[in-house]
């Protein structure tokens, strides 16, 4: 199964269904199922901005699972969008990057998350052992 470790909180921000697309600097052709890992490191300077949200943070875990079902090259036309219909988005300029478009998110109970070291870009996790 492929996987995405994605820091916090961003990785609980798509968990619970408040942030639909994951930017990239580099474009993937697979669509499908994947996990979504929460790295052990944070956004500290981003923790604030989401206080409201009453997110249960999670580190070196995976959390729940999604369907990639694009990648799109931001555009400057995207950019205004993303601009108009999120408020999760927090850089001036995505144009350029590679917006993932995330979708049938499920969240995984706490006594369902999976314990595992992440990786770099989109990875796969064999749960046979």
């Amino acid at each position: 199964m492929k996987v995405l470790t994605v820091k916090e909180p961003w990785a609980s921000l798509i968990i619970n269904g408040y942030k639909k697309y994951e930017f990239r600097s580099w474009k993937t052709s697979y669509r499908g199922k994947a996990l979504i890992h929460a790295g052990k490191s944070i956004e500290k300077n981003n923790l604030a901005l989401f206080n409201d949200y009453n997110l249960d943070y999670s580190f070196g875990y995976i959390i729940g699972e999604v369907e990639l079902e694009d990648c799109i090259l931001v555009d400057d036309k995207m950019q205004k969008e993303l601009e108009s219909s999120s408020k999760l988005v927090y850089r001036k300029n995505y144009v350029g990057l590679y917006a993932w478009k995330l979708d049938n998110i499920v969240k995984y109970k706490k006594e369902d998350r999976i314990s595992v070291n992440g990786k770099l870009g989109l990875w796969n996790y064999n749960d046979r052992g």
